[in-house]
């Protein structure tokens, strides 16, 4: 009976720690860059086919080919300087270090080179996106966040007094 009721504990430890685990990843629309495609609450990765580079959103790396390894670093180097990220097309990429299975990222989204058809964040006018600080609808936002705040104080001290608006 102790040996079922040990079993048992240890089961229901390790299903809601990953159930923790799984609640805390969350989204992460306001760590995106504004170039990222629009349409995705939670992404690890882009991949840019155009350049067979990598971006972890987490880190906020890119990661390249270079010399036989790959390198990350927080910019691209100058030999990238002409790729324009905001049309260039990405691949959401929900991977831990995807660059390590490159080949079979190169082979399957091959043909998405040279594509020009995704809405970057930048773009998008869905208000979702505005929580992200480097949007440009991020201050106007923040501000009716702010002033809705106010005012939802204000109309439920004003209900408190029996007081309608």
């Amino acid at each position: 009976m102790r040996y079922f009721l040990f079993l048992f504990g240890t089961l229901l430890v390790t299903v809601s720690s990953q159930a923790q685990l799984s609640i805390s990843i969350g989204f992460n629309i306001d760590r995106q860059p504004v170039w990222g495609p629009a349409g995705y609450d939670q992404v690890e990765y882009y991949y840019l086919p155009d350049i067979e580079v990598y971006y972890s959103v987490t880190n906020r790396r890119f990661y390249y080919f270079e010399r036989g390894q790959w390198i990350g670093r927080s910019s691209l180097p100058a030999r990238y300087r002409s790729v324009n990220l905001y049309t260039s097309y990405k691949v959401v990429v929900n991977e831990p270090n995807p660059y390590r299975n490159h080949t079979v990222y190169r082979e399957k989204y091959l043909s998405y080179k040279g594509r020009r058809d995704q809405q970057a964040i930048r773009d998008s006018r869905d208000s979702k996106y505005f929580v992200n600080k480097n949007h440009p609808e991020h201050n106007k936002w923040k501000k009716e966040q702010q002033q809705g705040n106010k005012n939802g104080n204000k109309s439920n001290n004003d209900t408190k007094r029996g007081k309608k608006r």
